[in-house]
């Protein structure tokens, strides 16, 4: 569902976009706009910047204003992240910004980093990229965890200026090695 369709239904406000995509976008899972949070400090005790890559599958470009991490606490609420990333039709676009701890809180995120796990990548897709189209023979040596937070993007549609806030998971995909 493009954002003008949103717009004209009035669904603006809090629309949640479940149409799946067709082609290798609807790989990704459901919804529009794709994205996902890397960072090389995760693995390593760097200062290194928090890298965000998004895909749209649509045919109008979108501009993602930002991204409201409503389950992180932060002074004065959540945890909002103004990006301006503009997206092409059918492309990807790519933002460095300052590192933003996207860790916070949350039980699940706590104990899997205890655990020793290590965070890969933060997306709203449920596919993670280390492993897509990976053969994984021994299951017992490598595994996949996964964490939930609730956020909110808002997008622009660049054609007509129309914008809805999507409210949506996204995934904190974790990976660990078994010791044998």
């Amino acid at each position: 569902m493009l954002i003008r369709e949103l717009v004209r239904t009035g669904l603006v406000a809090a629309a949640v976009v479940v149409t799946p995509l067709s082609g290798n976008a609807g790989e990704a899972g459901e919804g529009a706009v794709k994205f996902a949070f890397y960072s090389a400090s995760w693995q390593e005790n760097t200062r290194d910047l928090l890298r965000v890559v998004a895909f749209n599958p649509l045919d109008t470009s979108v501009r993602i204003e930002s991204i409201d991490f409503v389950d992180i606490e932060a002074p004065g609420g959540s945890l909002e992240l103004s990006l301006q990333l503009d997206v092409p039709a059918g492309g990807y676009a790519e933002l460095e910004m300052e590192y933003v701890d996207l860790l916070g809180q949350g039980e699940c995120i706590g104990e899997t980093l205890a655990g020793d796990w290590r965070l890969v990548e933060i997306s709203n897709y449920t596919l993670n990229p280390s492993v897509r189209n990976l053969i994984i023979e021994n299951t017992e040596s490598f595994r996949i965890y996964q964490c939930v937070q609730t956020v909110e993007t808002r997008i622009t549609e660049a054609a007509t200026g129309a914008s809805s806030v999507i409210r949506e998971w996204v995934l904190y995909h974790f990976e660990s090695l078994s010791e044998r």
